[in-house]
């Protein structure tokens, strides 16, 4: 594995997909145009979704980018765990109509392990996917993924509000048993508890169907098109490649919390209040830089409680 900064991660990631026949997307406003489903962009495919619906072609069916997205449904999360967010950037690959299942897998291997690019080690790696995907799990093997590193879940379904949906492949960074005290192993993906061992990095997610609010998943209806939707946050790969503790130690955010202990006159050793106060900053810049003020209603007031919590 390759040691990079978060600049050298993008670049990389924009370069090789680019390499691939995508046209690189510059990351859209923080604030959605025409999507009144939105009160801020959260994802990487939320700009894109006029394409994913069928509503517009693009001029390129294959795309990528690093889009800013602001979640804030987890924002008592923030300062008190390693990973969340408000402000966050996430890399995505997309294909409208385009490749499907085997490029997306075998584009993904390659920009994980080759030596050309990001350099895992396999045996770092772990993957699960849906039970209904066999084919997902097959390919991976294939391709080299030994068969106790990858894991059948039911919770490998994505969707997040209105819009493409589908089931996906998660792609897991195993830092070790350092951060495995009880020595539960894989037990801690199967159950889904919330662990510092196994590090999300990639979602991959096989976009068909059209999530409506109302109904039931066995309701939504297929896309026009067979499409692939992929979301990797820079912030948990810049931890892993650069190899700290939590997100905060990254290039990131160190800046900022170095200018707080300059302002304030603290040390930082890990404190909550640090990671509050550095991930608050980031998301009010970014969100006023696009145009966002802060009010008493809508947007305007999610961005006066961020930074009254800073």
């Amino acid at each position: 594995m390759k040691k990079l900064k978060s600049y050298e991660i993008r670049k990389m990631w924009l370069d090789f997909f680019n390499s691939k026949g995508h046209e690189i997307i510059p990351s859209a406003s923080l604030i959605p145009v025409n999507d009144p489903t939105l009160l801020w962009i959260n994802a990487g495919v939320a700009p894109l979704k006029k394409y994913f619906d069928g509503r517009e072609i693009p001029n390129n069916r294959r795309m990528a980018n690093a889009q800013k997205s602001i979640r804030t449904n987890d924002i008592e999360n923030v300062g008190r765990t390693a990973r969340h967010h408000t402000f966050f950037e996430m890399l995505g690959n997309f294909s409208i109509g385009d490749y499907f299942r085997k490029e997306a897998l075998e584009w993904g291997f390659e920009l994980l392990t080759s030596p050309q690019w990001f350099g895992f080690d396999i045996e770092k790696l772990y993957f699960t996917v849906h039970p209904s995907d066999q084919e997902s799990k097959q390919i991976w093997h294939r391709l080299g993924v030994p068969l106790d590193h990858l894991i059948e879940l039911e919770g490998n379904f994505w969707e997040i509000g209105e819009g493409p949906c589908g089931p996906d492949t998660e792609i897991f960074f195993d830092r070790g048993e350092k951060y495995d005290p009880q020595g539960l192993g894989t037990k801690l993906l199967i159950e889904d508890i919330e662990n510092d061992r196994y590090i999300e990095i990639w979602n991959i997610v096989f976009s068909q169907y059209n999530a409506e609010a109302g109904k039931d998943r066995s309701e939504y209806r297929e896309l026009p098109s067979k499409n692939i939707d992929t979301g990797m946050g820079l912030e948990r790969m810049a931890c892993v490649m650069q190899e700290v503790e939590t997100n905060y130690e990254t290039d990131l955010f160190l800046p900022i919390i170095h200018k707080t202990e300059e302002i304030t006159g603290v040390k930082y050793t890990g404190q909550m209040a640090f990671k509050v106060i550095a991930d608050h900053v980031r998301s009010v810049v970014f969100a006023v830089a696009d145009g966002a003020v802060i009010s008493n209603e809508g947007r305007g007031y999610v961005l006066r409680r961020i930074l009254r919590r800073a």
